[in-house]
C-alpha cells in the first residue's frame, strides 16, 4: 500500500462504481420483462425478503462514502478553502435534489393532463439536465447560454406538468425526491459530517453508528419525542440510507490510515471483512423483529445490505489494486467515470422508442433471454456514454 493513495482515489473505487451501475441499469430495465426471477426482483414492502434489485442501491450509496474523503482532500490539495468547499457540497446536493424531484415526477405524469406527451417531457428533461451540467472546456458564453436554457427548459417543464389522478392532476411535488434525491440528502449529511470530521476514525466511525442506531432508534418505537419535528427536519430513510454512505465514509477513511504502514493492505481487508461480518450478523440479528425490507428501510436491510458493501470493495480492493486484475473491467469504464450520464442515458432511450411505439417481441423479453437483453442492453447505454464522452458530452455536478 503506497503513501499516495492516502491521497488518490484508489483504482477499486471506480471499479466498483462501474460494476454497481451496470448492474442499476440492469434491474431497471426488468420492467420491459416478464418472467425475472422472483430473487431478482424488489421484494414488496409487506415481505420479508430481499432481492438482487434490493441490495445495488444500497452498494451505490456505499460507493458515494467511499469517494467523499478523496474528493474533499483533492478540493483542498488544489488550493480550496473552507467556504468553497461547503458551497460545492450543497452545489452538488441541490444538482441531485432537483433531478431527483424531476424523475420522481416523471413516474406520476398523465399526458392526458399535459399539453405535451410524457414521454416529450421526459425527453426535455433528459436535454435540460445534460445543458446544465454538462462539462463545457473554457469558459465561453455560449456554455453559460445553455446552462441558462437548461433551467429555461426545466421550468417551462414544471409549468406544462400534471400528475396523479387524469380526473384531478397535481403540479409537481417533491415526493420521496426520487433515487437521486436520496443519494443527494445522503451526501449532504455525510460530506458535512466528514468535513468537520476528517480522517478521525473514532469520529467518523461514530457518525456511522449514530445512524444504523438512528434508524434503529425508529423501528424500536424510540424517536416519538421527535415527532413534532418529523414533518420539517428528518434524516432521510431514518438513518438508513446515509448509513450505507457512512459505511463508505468509515471504509475509506480506514484505508487512508493504514496508507503507507508495513501489511497495511492485509490489514485493511481483514478489517472490512470483520466490518461486513459484523453488519450481517447484525442484520441477521434484527432480521426476527422487523424482517428484511428495502421499502421499509428495516435495521435487518441496512446491516445486510452494509456487510455485502464492504464484502464487495474488500474483494474489488484484492482484485483490482493488489492482484491489478481491472483490464476485465475497461468496458465499462464510462460507467465508473461517467456515472451520472450513464445514469440518465437510458430515460433518453425508453422515451424515444415510446414516441416511436417499437418493442421488442415478447419472446425476446420473456425469461433468460429477455435477462440477457437486459444485460446486453445495460452494456450499450455504457458504450453509449463512452462514445458521447469522447465528443465532449459528459455530465458532472
Amino acid at each position: 500500500m503506497s503513501k499516495s493513495h492516502a491521497s488518490f482515489r484508489v483504482e477499486s473505487i471506480d471499479v466498483f462504481r462501474a460494476l454497481t451501475m451496470f448492474l442499476m441499469i440492469f434491474v431497471n430495465d426488468f420492467w420491459t420483462l416478464e418472467g425475472v426471477p422472483q430473487w431478482m426482483q424488489h421484494s414488496k414492502g409487506s415481505d420479508d425478503a430481499m432481492g438482487l434489485s434490493d441490495v445495488v442501491f444500497p452498494c451505490f450509496l456505499f460507493i458515494v462514502g467511499l469517494s467523499i474523503p478523496y474528493a474533499i482532500s483533492n478540493r483542498r490539495r488544489k488550493g480550496d478553502g473552507d467556504g468553497i468547499i461547503l458551497f460545492h457540497i450543497l452545489e452538488r446536493t441541490f444538482a441531485l435534489l432537483l433531478m431527483g424531484i424531476y424523475i420522481v415526477n416523471l413516474e406520476n405524469a398523465v399526458s392526458s393532463g399535459m399539453s405535451v406527451s410524457k414521454y416529450v417531457w421526459q425527453i426535455g428533461m433528459v436535454v435540460a439536465f445534460f445543458l446544465i451540467w454538462n462539462v463545457y472546456k473554457g469558459n465561453d458564453v455560449r456554455f453559460t447560454s445553455m446552462k441558462i436554457l437548461g433551467f429555461i427548459i426545466l421550468a417551462a417543464l414544471a409549468v406544462l406538468y400534471k400528475g396523479g389522478d387524469p380526473a384531478n392532476p397535481s403540479s409537481m411535488g417533491t415526493h420521496w425526491y426520487g433515487i437521486l434525491g436520496l443519494i443527494g440528502w445522503s451526501y449532504l449529511i455525510c460530506a458535512v459530517a466528514y468535513f468537520f470530521m476528517g480522517d478521525h476514525i473514532a469520529l467518523v466511525v461514530s457518525g456511522w453508528i449514530f445512524l444504523v442506531l438512528f434508524n434503529l432508534a425508529e423501528f424500536a418505537g424510540m424517536l416519538g419525542f421527535l415527532d413534532h419535528i418529523r414533518g420539517n427536519i428528518w434524516i432521510v430513510g431514518s438513518g438508513s440510507m446515509p448509513a450505507f454512505t457512512m459505511a463508505g465514509v468509515t471504509a475509506s477513511v480506514i484505508y487512508r490510515d493504514l496508507a503507507g504502514k508495513s501489511g497495511g493492505s492485509q490489514k485493511y481487508i481483514l478489517i472490512l471483512l470483520v466490518l461486513g461480518t459484523l453488519a450481517v450478523v447484525y442484520g441477521f440479528g434484527t432480521r426476527p423483529f422487523w424482517g428484511i425490507s428495502k421499502i421499509r428501510a428495516t435495521p435487518a436491510w441496512v446491516g445486510i445490505c452494509s456487510g455485502i458493501s464492504f464484502f464487495a470493495f474488500a474483494f474489488m480492493y484484492w482484485l483490482v489494486d493488489l492482484k491489478k486484475s481491472k483490464h476485465w473491467a475497461s468496458i465499462l469504464k464510462p460507467a465508473g467515470t461517467a456515472t451520472l450520464t450513464c445514469y440518465l442515458v437510458p430515460y433518453l432511450w425508453y422515451a424515444i422508442l415510446a414516441l416511436l411505439t417499437f418493442s421488442l417481441p415478447l419472446y425476446l423479453r420473456t425469461g433468460l433471454i429477455g435477462l440477457i437483453k437486459s444485460l446486453c442492453f445495460s452494456l450499450l447505454v455504457i458504450i453509449v456514454t463512452g462514445l458521447l464522452t469522447r465528443i465532449g458530452i459528459r455530465l458532472k455536478i
